[in-house]
C-alpha cells in the first residue's frame, strides 16, 4: 500500500483524530455564528462565512499555496472540483460564494450554512425554471465579490478532468458587464487519488477520510488568466476554453513534480 493511501486508512488513531476535529470544527462555528449575526445586524459588509470557511480549511489541516491574480470583485470562477474540501479552501483564497445544485438544499444544516455564504441553488433538471435560475445567477455575480461553480458538475479524481456542462454556464451567455470568467485549477499534486471523492464512497466517508489524515493536505491554487476574445462567445466556447486552459495548466503542474532524470 503506498504512502497516501495508508494516511488515508480510518484505524483508531485516524478515528480519534477525525473525532477531535470535528468537535474543533463545532466549537469555530459557535464561535462565528453570533459574530455574523452582529455584523448582518448591523447591516455591514459581512467577513464571517469567508473566515468561517478559512477556518474549516485550516482545521482540516489544508495548506493553501496560491499562484496568479486572486479575484478582486466581478469575477465568475470556473474550478475543478475533486473534494469537499474545495469549498472551503477556495472561500479562504478568494471569498467566492458559490453556485450548488439544489440537492443540497435538502440537508437542513448544509442550507443553513450555504444561505450564509449566498449561495445559489440550481435545478439541473427543472428546465420550466432555467429561466429564473439564469437570472439568479446573473444577479448573484453581480452583488458578490466572486461566485464560483463547478463545471464538472461531479467530482473527478484530481489527476484528469471531466467534460465541462456548458449548461451550468447558461448564465453567462453572455457574460454580464463588468463580469470576468476566470479559471482556477486546484492542484493537490501527487496525493490527489488519496483525496478525491469518487466512486462509491459517501460524502461522509470523503469528509472522515479527510479528517483523520495525519499528513497535512497540501492544495496548490492556480488563478489562470481570465477568458477573453473569442473564447467568451458563448458557453460552449467557455467551457472550452476553460477546460483547455486548466488541462495545459494541469498536465504542466504534474511536469514539474516529476524527478529529474539523473546525470
Amino acid at each position: 500500500m503506498n504512502q497516501a493511501g495508508s494516511d488515508n486508512g480510518m484505524g483508531l488513531i485516524g478515528a480519534c483524530r477525525a473525532g477531535w476535529r470535528i468537535a474543533a470544527l463545532f466549537a469555530w462555528l459557535i464561535l462565528c455564528l453570533p459574530l455574523y449575526y452582529a455584523w448582518k445586524l448591523a447591516g455591514r459588509e459581512n467577513p464571517w462565512p469567508r473566515r468561517f470557511l478559512a477556518g474549516v480549511a485550516r482545521l482540516a489541516s489544508v495548506k493553501i499555496h496560491t499562484i496568479g491574480r486572486r479575484p478582486t470583485g466581478g469575477e465568475f470562477l470556473l474550478a475543478n472540483h475533486v473534494s469537499w474540501i474545495d469549498i472551503p479552501a477556495i472561500a479562504a483564497a478568494s471569498g467566492a460564494a458559490f453556485v450548488a445544485h439544489d440537492g443540497l438544499a435538502t440537508v437542513p444544516l448544509v442550507r443553513w450554512l450555504c444561505r450564509m455564504n449566498r449561495t445559489v441553488f440550481i435545478a439541473r433538471h427543472d428546465r420550466a425554471s432555467v429561466h429564473q435560475q439564469v437570472q439568479q445567477v446573473r444577479e448573484a455575480v453581480m452583488n458578490a465579490g466572486a461566485l464560483a461553480i463547478f463545471p464538472e458538475g461531479t467530482t473527478s479524481d484530481g489527476t484528469s478532468l471531466l467534460p465541462f456542462k456548458s449548461s451550468l454556464l447558461s448564465a453567462l451567455d453572455p457574460p454580464p458587464p463588468g463580469v470576468a470568467v476566470q479559471p482556477v485549477l486546484l492542484d493537490y499534486g501527487p496525493e490527489a487519488a488519496g483525496i478525491a471523492w469518487v466512486g462509491e464512497e459517501s460524502g461522509v466517508a470523503n469528509f472522515l477520510k479527510i479528517l483523520a489524515r495525519k499528513r497535512p493536505v497540501r492544495l496548490t491554487i492556480r488563478f489562470l488568466e481570465p477568458l477573453q476574445g473569442e473564447s467568451v462567445a458563448n458557453r460552449k466556447a467557455m467551457a472550452a476554453a476553460a477546460r483547455a486552459e486548466m488541462l495545459a495548466a494541469l498536465t504542466g503542474a504534474e511536469a514539474e513534480s516529476l524527478p529529474l532524470p539523473r546525470a
